[in-house]
């Protein structure tokens, strides 16, 4: 995978390209602070801002992207279903309602926030038709781990296209990644700087050192070279800016190696096979 600047994209298996680099706005307000957030990112040069409904700041990013004056069809858009509104009927209404707060006709991706047993197969049902339908150009989910993706692929007109994870140095889930890469399923990274913990890590901070980068572009960099669309969260103009600064140079394979030694199987958000749907 081919990486260039801040606008590179990577194609997706059904020729779909997505930005590799994004935005996340998770726990980002809803209002002026996501709607600078959002115009100041794209006014640097993302192109891919990840949002949900449980975030409940789908208005304001909205705004952001329509007042940033880049066309929308520049903006991939990624927004998910939350899990009290799994299954077939009540997918298609959150997702009029997502389109509605987002103010556009379409997503670019579409996504199931967590495997809520017993709904996400009727969930990806829904997501299929919303994708037939052409009223979103990619479809995934997000949280699915090899178990889930097994049983959902059992019975799907559609492989899918994304599986956004919890995926950092301690959480790497490499038979995860392998089964994902031999479905064609794009991993992507939620919290790949662990929720701000990476900081401590004083691994991390010898080889950022190196590079004479900080430890979020290190992990950033570290996400690209490992084929990992990722979207560290900031609501921080200069953190925002920083976190973009990672195409200037190349992390070795053997640094490569020095983090992904790292690994902990250690979480810094919920288990999805033990999370409180």
């Amino acid at each position: 995978m081919r990486i260039t600047d801040i606008k590179g994209r990577w194609q997706l298996a059904t020729g779909v390209e997505m930005p590799y680099l994004g935005l996340g706005v998770w726990q980002t307000k809803n209002g002026e602070e996501v709607v600078h957030a959002v115009k100041w990112a794209i006014e640097l040069g993302y192109r891919h801002i990840d949002t949900a409904a449980i975030y409940q700041n789908e208005i304001g990013v909205g705004r952001g992207i329509n007042e940033s004056g880049v066309d929308r069809s520049d903006i991939f858009i990624t927004s998910k279903v939350w899990n009290s509104d799994q299954g077939y009927d009540s997918t298609l209404k959150a997702f009029d309602s997502s389109l509605k707060k987002l103010g556009t006709d379409y997503l670019d991706l579409y996504l199931i926030h967590w495997p809520v047993a017993g709904k996400y197969r009727d969930t990806w049902k829904a997501l299929e038709y919303l994708y037939k339908e052409k009223r979103v150009k990619a479809i995934g989910v997000s949280n699915f781990l090899k178990h889930h993706l097994e049983d959902l692929l059992s019975d799907v007109d559609i492989v899918p296209m994304v599986n956004q994870l919890e995926f950092h140095p301690y959480l790497l889930q490499q038979q995860l990644q392998d089964f994902c890469k031999s479905h064609q399923i794009q991993y992507e990274a939620w919290s790949p700087l662990m929720q701000g913990k990476a900081f401590d890590i004083e691994e991390l901070q010898r080889i950022a050192q190196a590079y004479d980068k900080s430890v979020a572009q290190l992990l950033i960099r570290w996400n690209l070279q490992k084929g990992v669309i990722t979207i560290p969260k900031s609501s921080n103009r200069d953190r925002i800016a920083q976190n973009a600064d990672v195409f200037d140079f190349m992390i070795s394979d053997e640094d490569m190696k020095r983090i992904d030694a790292l690994d902990r199987n250690e979480r810094v958000g919920p288990d999805p096979d033990n999370f409180d749907f």
